[in-house]
């Protein structure tokens, strides 16, 4: 079949298949992308004659990654875009959310244009020349934030390396950002393609299984414990595990921790579920962890936040068992591993210990329950302060959760609303709380709300975003407009970048650089009248509504009125600035400097040097 290298590309794509448990489906759903002198006569011919598979056209190329990434991860990485920019600043935008697929683990393939092959027509517009590499264009830059990599030279390289791209992206052990450079000149080459290279391609996600003796070593690990606890990661809900976990919680009593990945593995209200674990976590989660002889890792790669920077598990005898489909991460901490599917390993750990009738001791699930309700308590007092005359922080995030149904999505990626809410969110569901905290990349927001309605037959998403990071990226909004797809879109006005204001002001600095202030003149510092942003009139300027509002009982009434909108909304809040959320036990490394002129800094240096000796080696 003679076709053009691009013609092929998109017919390839629309052919790939994953299957998991008997259930198939397509596995690129689209592509996004926009077109310019890189890419408009190769793949914008080929997806104009291939109507097949669907184009998106998004308003930034980075924003269009974050929404393929979002919507891979609403659908628990069964389904994927690839996504199209031309050459130069088109494809460098990609970087950015490129790195934070790879980091979350999460699949997206990426389709940037390059520079000529045939090098004849060289330098072309936007090409970056290096004296010392001819063959070198900015699209390397993409190699260290993508799993797999290629250039393709010639048309009938694509029958070796889109299969190579597929094996990566469908691998729940190595997924992330797969990049292919594709020379403007070689993607409108044709060429003469074997027929069975576009036949459909399923390609099967396993459930890998450690070694029996790896479980049976396991359960006895289990069983000898005392205060265990569980580390409950993504890797739970993208193996599909929330049902088995459920299950093995209210068999063996072991309470659990969630990451910001894993939030919603199980109902908040489970009587196992001590809530968000680490620097973000709750009470209970810490409190509990900080005494416990065995920690269960499942589906983490146990970043700094859910360890508290190596200072969260004090047991000098503590021992780490850590379920995971990675060796690299089931290996962290000196654990015993087992490296397998997280659904299948609790299937069988749990058969074992019901058999050998193991559970907690009743002191143990005492102490659970009265960290819980203790925790329970504190969430209902932040959640009803009742602060005048701004509501607080915590209080936006009460109304949000407590109005959710189970099939509502809330989606945040960076600021101070990450850490509040994975300490306060009550999620019902694993699907219903989607952050973004790998990368914790500003401008995430409202892209990956789009992605994730997109990948949704009902139910509304709730986008939650700071006025920084909404300021960084906000232009998605007109895309959610164009593809009549509702997002209901909650902005935090803190004027400025009010999480790196806090954190400043916690090392002894003064929140230098992290206010939204006019120049003073005297000083030639931010420290003068406030910005006067109208983030309502900016919304309603791209075809949405809007609203301010800054009473609680004002912002209950603008979400029951969204509800009932088929229309896109953007609610502005005012808050209080200095109605915090305060941390419950954990400590985070942020090095102080050592040697200020500030009195404060060098204390707080002094104490941070006492901190650090509370960290462990592995």
């Amino acid at each position: 079949m003679k076709l053009t290298m691009a013609q092929a590309v998109v017919r390839y794509l629309n052919n790939q298949y994953v299957e998991r448990d008997n259930k198939e489906n397509k596995f690129i759903a689209g592509v996004w992308g926009i077109f310019g002198h890189g890419n408009v006569a190769g793949l914008g011919e080929a997806l104009e004659q291939n109507k097949k598979l669907k184009h998106f056209l998004p308003r930034n190329e980075q924003a269009m990654v974050h929404a393929a990434v979002a919507y891979a991860k609403q659908k628990r990485r069964m389904e994927t875009f690839a996504c199209t920019s031309s050459i130069g600043p088109g494809a460098t935008n990609m970087i950015t959310a490129a790195a934070g697929a790879t980091i979350n683990r999460l699949p997206v393939l990426l389709l940037p244009g390059d520079i000529f092959s045939r090098r004849n027509v060289g330098p072309v517009l936007q090409q970056l020349e290096h004296t010392n590499s001819p063959d070198m264009s900015v699209n390397d830059c993409f190699k260290p934030v993508s799993i797999f990599w290629d250039r393709i030279n010639r048309p009938e390289q694509i029958i070796s390396s889109l299969p190579e791209a597929l094996r990566v992206l469908t691998d729940p052990v190595v997924t992330g950002a797969v990049t292919l450079s594709l020379p403007q000149d070689v993607q409108a080459e044709a060429y003469e393609y074997p027929d069975h290279f576009f036949n459909k391609k399923v390609w099967s996600i396993p459930r890998n299984m450690p070694s029996e003796d790896s479980i049976v070593n396991a359960a006895a690990m289990i069983k000898q414990s005392t205060n265990p606890v569980i580390i409950a990661g993504g890797g739970i809900i993208y193996s599909e595990a929330e049902e088995i976990l459920n299950e093995f919680c209210n068999n063996t009593g072991i309470p659990i921790g969630e990451t910001q990945a894993g939030k919603g593995a199980l109902s908040w209200n489970h009587s196992q579920n001590l809530g968000a674990i680490g620097v973000t976590g709750t009470s209970a989660a810490n409190t509990l962890s900080k005494n416990a002889d065995l920690v269960i890792c499942i589906g983490t790669r146990l970043s700094d936040f859910t360890t508290a920077s190596k200072t969260l598990f004090q047991n000098p005898n503590v021992n780490f068992l850590s379920i995971n489909v990675s060796s690299f991460d089931a290996h962290k901490h000196s654990s015993i591993s087992l490296v397998g599917d997280a659904k299948k390993c609790l299937e069988r750990l749990n058969h074992l210990l019901k058999n050998d009738g193991f559970s907690i001791s009743v002191k143990y699930r005492a102490e659970i329950k009265q960290h819980k309700n203790d925790w329970n308590q504190e969430v209902d007092r932040i959640f009803n302060l009742d602060n005048q005359p701004a509501v607080s922080q915590g209080e936006v995030i009460g109304v949000i959760s407590n109005c959710m149904n189970e099939d509502d999505v809330v989606v945040c990626a960076a600021g101070s609303l990450p850490g509040d809410m994975h300490k306060l969110w009550r999620s019902m569901n694993g699907d219903q709380y989607h952050m973004e905290y790998g990368y914790s990349c500003m401008g995430y927001e409202v892209a990956g709300g789009l992605g994730i309605k997109m990948a949704k037959d009902s139910g509304d998403v709730f986008v939650m975003v700071g006025d920084g990071s909404y300021l960084m990226m906000n232009s998605e909004i007109v895309t959610a407009v164009q593809e009549n797809e509702k997002l209901i879109i909650v902005l935090i006005n803190n004027h400025g970048f009010g999480s790196i204001n806090g954190l400043s002001l916690s090392l002894g600095s003064k929140g230098f650089g992290n206010q939204y202030r006019k120049r003073d003149e005297s000083s030639s510092e931010y420290t003068g009248d406030k910005l006067p942003v109208d983030y309502a009139a900016h919304a309603k300027s791209m075809g949405i509504d809007a609203i301010t509002v800054k009473t609680k009982k004002r912002l209950e009434k603008a979400i029951a009125q969204a509800r009932e909108n088929s229309k896109s909304i953007l609610i502005e809040v005012l808050v209080d600035l200095d109605a915090k959320v305060p941390g419950y036990g954990a400590w985070w490394d942020v090095p102080v400097a050592e040697i200020s002129e500030s009195d404060k800094v060098t204390i707080i240096r002094e104490e941070y040097n006492e901190k650090i000796k509370g960290e462990r080696d592995f």
